[in-house]
């Protein structure tokens, strides 16, 4: 044996033995070394080393010393999939509820004290699993510790009926939020229901039924986390800047004590099948004609499943595929898709097509069965392989640039495999898929099999759907039934040697070291910089030019974002098939993309592919073909857009609220422009506006990775060469007076929310000066979770599923802006509370004690600030665009140490004219205006548009 191989595993066998020895005096074995995986040369791995505790805890460590940070999550295997009938949506509810407190944790004060810790959190789950998660610096790793394992361990004392009232509210809100009151919000529901059979965990969706929601009691809550929620169903995984052995005696101390739940069975993994096609049909306030059908295939990690992403991505997977081809590029629709969503138990080869309106579905379906046959026809080829191969891989590694995101995939593999290093058995999987393979998956599960089929049309176009419905949600059969499980369940707390009411006291504070960068500035105006991060071999490069919606004439509206989409079609060298070809050989990414400010092109390649990638970048933003066909159907699609904009009560409300606080010019029309301004385009106008615009006297360059100066600099020598066109940069016209706050009501009838924004024109952005201030200022009002009108909105009256006040803006003019979406039957309340929280904070400004949680928490977050390649580019453009010095981030927090109460209050005072704001409310007027008058303000009625109502 290899004396250092011998060595090394005598060490491993010595830390095992000891950390697996039975402490004196009843304690706890300490957790058990299963294995330790390093990395050896440039393979894609996450070394991590996997522990489990005696009580079943899985616990994964990975050491990354690269940013001052930490991650911690925790994975719970269950999710919908875990539920029965009648009680959808549980382990959704437990999401929420676990942020309630706990024996050792106040209400509310997960948040507070995560927060004010400078980190980041929050919960997701989905159909197999749900997670809890924090990102904080690396000082306040013992307290996220200390948190998670309260609440896994002491968490059901602390469940009050009016916690479980309140969350049963705001789960309700975010299913109206991003279901029901959104367009096509009830596309997954329905499916599922027609897909799964009876009672099966996916026949409904996580959020779960509202009549579910209703029905629930907290006993049924508490035995679901009886059943779910021990720690031997759970990953712990702790991830980045600390020591191995310090995490291993915490995690000890605190989770140790916890004891093991029931046994957890295996999930059955029953096939599913259909018998025959299911058309199911429903109508939506949509402007698009949607068509979706799927057919079964196979769960996550099956052998098949590989081949099946391949097939899907020939199908429909960008513009050389055959669905965009004959959809997309004929102008046949506006959209169309094949995709293949893979879970644990199943998994859904999916097409979908977005039609033109007064497009019948049927005609849909049969084009799409005649483009899955033109596939035989095609087949498979090398190119394909090569194509998909580049981008797994690519994406594989750009997923590991935080450690959040190797936390994350550890915590998946070791959930669903058992095995954590599975991402080197991913790739494996994926490279060796051949030809054969993907023809073979084809002729098993897609061709000639039967499909679900959804139609989901406007109303009135009933006759539009792609067949007569044939199949009905079943209300009874045979189903899983858990019910057994939950008896005999008993809560049994640890017992500790230590007092677990103490809150750990945080480390010292984390050396926060801002990125190092380098700059350049070209002679025609183009200022460069830059920062190396060797982490991954990846590179990012973004080219700003000032040439968004702020450069166009109101009556040319939406040329900016049709330049930034004609930038991505053909070349004078090029197709723009054989540009995706290329990019997608390579693995690599170019989207160019307009903002109100820019034209911005984003470039994402791996190190080795840079040169290769920038060439053709510079073929993109330098040599447009400007095609007259690409045109016609550009220019059809975003028309189609603009007018579908009444159906979503979030875009008329962004929209009518810069109408009202701009009032006129450019800004005061939605940056995709009108219908008046995109009819009247042509071809010659884009061509004008980017021989105009498209220069580099006020451009800025942005590269960050892995990749020095010179090579950097080498690949923009392209952008050094373009010569200056004289581009003026227009300044922000004189700021409309508001005199006094009204109410401005648009009319969405039968919605069950509203859409609520508050606010007015408030001061262009500045890094260290009364801007800098006004956003510390308004913090604890509006910009953090534990905010006073989060707090009220949300966890106090359960009107919203997430409410926020906060300053926003560029360097021309930022709002101040209060938003949510809110119940509809408490929008007059919850208009009546955001002004109660505003008057009351510009009246009498900010407590002690939420300056002092401002305090940390703004200036503990610089520790996670700068640790993925889009945050450090980020920062670096900040720099940029507002000429910032180096030191920047330091003289801002001395500004924060610096604020006290009457800074504040003045600031408050100042900045938040409660008296004269705009307030637009997107609801259901018949039910909403009585109330709304009873608040004394003056009610002007608006269209979608923002212009005056007709009686």
């Amino acid at each position: 044996m290899n004396t250092i191989l011998k060595k090394s595993l005598q060490a491993s066998i010595a830390l095992a033995a000891l950390l697996s020895v039975t402490a004196v005096n009843g304690q706890q074995a300490g957790p058990r070394l299963i294995e330790k995986v390093e990395k050896k040369g440039s393979e894609i791995i996450i070394p991590y080393e996997k522990y489990q505790l005696s009580n079943g805890l899985t616990l994964l460590i990975h050491e990354d010393h690269s940013d001052p940070v930490v991650h911690v999550d925790v994975t719970y295997h269950v999710g919908s999939s875990r539920e029965d009938v009648g009680k959808s949506g549980f382990a959704h509810f437990f999401e929420h509820m676990m942020f309630q407190g706990s024996d050792n944790v106040a209400d509310d004060e997960h948040f507070k004290i995560v927060t004010e810790s400078g980190g980041t959190m929050n919960g997701t789950t989905n159909q197999d699993r749900t997670n809890y998660f924090e990102t904080v610096p690396s000082n306040q790793l013992e307290t996220m510790l200390w948190l998670e394992a309260d609440r896994m361990g002491y968490f059901l004392d602390a469940v009050t009926k009016e916690k479980f009232e309140i969350q049963r509210e705001t789960v309700k809100n975010e299913r109206g939020q991003n279901y029901d009151n959104r367009p096509y919000g009830l596309v997954s529901e329905k499916m599922g229901e027609a897909m799964y059979p009876y009672g099966h965990g996916y026949s409904w969706t996580t959020i779960g039924y509202i009549e579910d929601l209703n029905r629930a009691n907290l006993d049924d809550l508490k035995k679901f986390f009886l059943r779910w929620y021990g720690p031997n169903n759970a990953t712990l995984t702790v991830a980045g800047d600390f020591n191995s052995k310090d995490v291993l005696a915490m995690v000890q101390k605190y989770f140790g004590p916890i004891p093991s739940g029931p046994s957890i069975p295996a999930v059955k993994k029953d096939k599913i099948s259909l018998d025959n096609n299911r058309y199911i049909s429903y109508v939506d306030k949509i402007r698009f004609p949607l068509l979706v059908m799927a057919m079964p295939t196979v769960p996550n990690r099956h052998e098949d499943e590989a081949p099946l992403d391949m097939l899907s991505d020939i199908l429909g997977g960008g513009k050389t595929s055959i669905f965009y081809q004959n959809f997309v590029k004929s102008q046949k629709a506006r959209y169309a898709s094949v995709s293949h969503p893979c879970t644990e138990l199943a998994g859904e080869f999916t097409f979908m097509v977005y039609a033109y309106p007064g497009t019948s579905l049927k005609d849909m379906e049969q084009l799409a069965r005649e483009s899955v046959l033109e596939f035989e026809t095609r087949g498979v080829n090398d190119e394909d392989i090569k194509k998909f191969i580049a981008n797994y891989e690519s994406q594989t590694i750009n997923s590991l640039t935080s450690v959040s995101g190797k936390a994350s995939t550890l915590a998946s593999y070791q959930t669903f495999t058992g095995n954590p290093n599975y991402i080197s058995k991913d790739l494996e999987r994926y490279r060796k898929v051949t030809k054969e393979d993907v023809m073979r998956v084809y002729n098993q599960y897609i061709k000639g099999k039967p499909a679900v089929i959804l139609s989901v049309i406007p109303e009135g176009q009933e006759d539009m759907i792609a067949a007569a419905d044939n199949f009905k949600r079943p209300t009874s059969g045979d189903a899983p039934n858990h019910d057994a499980d939950y008896k005999d369940l008993v809560y049994n707390k640890g017992k500790d040697t230590f007092d677990r009411s103490v809150r750990p006291a945080a480390g010292p504070n984390p050396v926060i070291k801002v990125p190092d960068f380098w700059t350049e500035n070209f002679e025609n105006g183009i200022r460069v910089i830059g920062a190396a991060n060797n982490e991954v071999p990846v590179v990012s490069v973004q080219i700003s030019i000032p040439a968004g919606h702020r450069m166009e004439s109101v009556d040319k509206a939406g040329v900016s974002q049709m330049m930034a989409s004609m930038l991505h079609e053909a070349t004078t060298k090029s197709s723009s098939e054989e540009i995706t070809r290329k990019l997608d050989l390579l693995g690599s990414s170019v989207n160019i993309g307009s903002s109100d400010e820019y034209l911005t092109v984003n470039v994402l390649s791996l190190k080795k592919n840079l040169k290769a990638t920038m060439d053709i970048a510079r073929e993109m933003l330098m040599s447009p073909k400007f095609d007259e066909a690409d045109f016609d159907r550009i220019k059809k699609q975003q028309l189609e857009a603009v007018k579908s904009r009444g159906t979503s009560a979030t875009t008329i409300a962004n929209n009518v609220y810069d109408k009202l606080l701009y009032r006129s010019g450019v800004m005061s029309v939605p940056a995709s422009g009108t219908e008046q301004s995109l009819e009247s385009m042509t071809l010659a106008d884009v061509k004008a506006f980017y021989d105009k615009v498209v220069a580099p006297d006020h451009a800025m360059v942005v590269v960050v990775g892995d990749v020095d100066k010179a090579t950097a600099l080498g690949q923009l020598t392209f952008l050094k060469e373009q010569k200056k066109k004289g581009v003026v940069v227009p300044k922000e016209s004189d700021i409309p007076v508001i005199d006094k706050t009204r109410i401005y009501l648009v009319d969405k009838e039968g919605a069950p929310q509203s859409e609520i924004r508050i606010g007015y024109l408030a001061m262009p952005y500045d890094a260290l000066g009364e801007r800098y201030r006004s956003f510390i200022m308004a913090y604890p009002l509006g910009g953090a979770f534990n905010s006073r009108i989060n707090m009220n909105l949300r966890e106090d009256k359960g009107y919203t599923y997430g409410a926020r006040g906060y300053f926003g803006g560029s360097k021309y003019v930022g709002p101040f802006t209060a938003s949510a979406a809110v119940r509809a039957d408490a929008t007059a309340a919850s208009v009546k509370e955001f002004m109660m929280e505003i008057s009351n904070y510009a009246q009498n400004g900010v407590t002690e004690q939420e300056l002092n949680f401002t305090k940390m928490s703004i200036g503990q977050s610089d520790a996670r600030a700068y640790e993925t390649p889009s945050q450090k580019a980020s920062f670096l453009r900040r720099i940029l665009e507002y000429k910032l010095d180096k030191d920047f981030v330091a003289k801002q927090n001395e500004i924060l140490q610096k604020m006290s109460k009457s800074d504040i209050d003045a600031l408050a005072k100042k900045h938040l004219p409660y008296d004269k704001l705009v307030i637009v409310v997107v609801g259901d007027k018949k039910s909403n205006m009585e109330a709304l008058k009873e608040l004394g303000y003056q009610i002007e009625e608006l269209d979608i548009d923002g212009n005056p109502a007709m009686e």
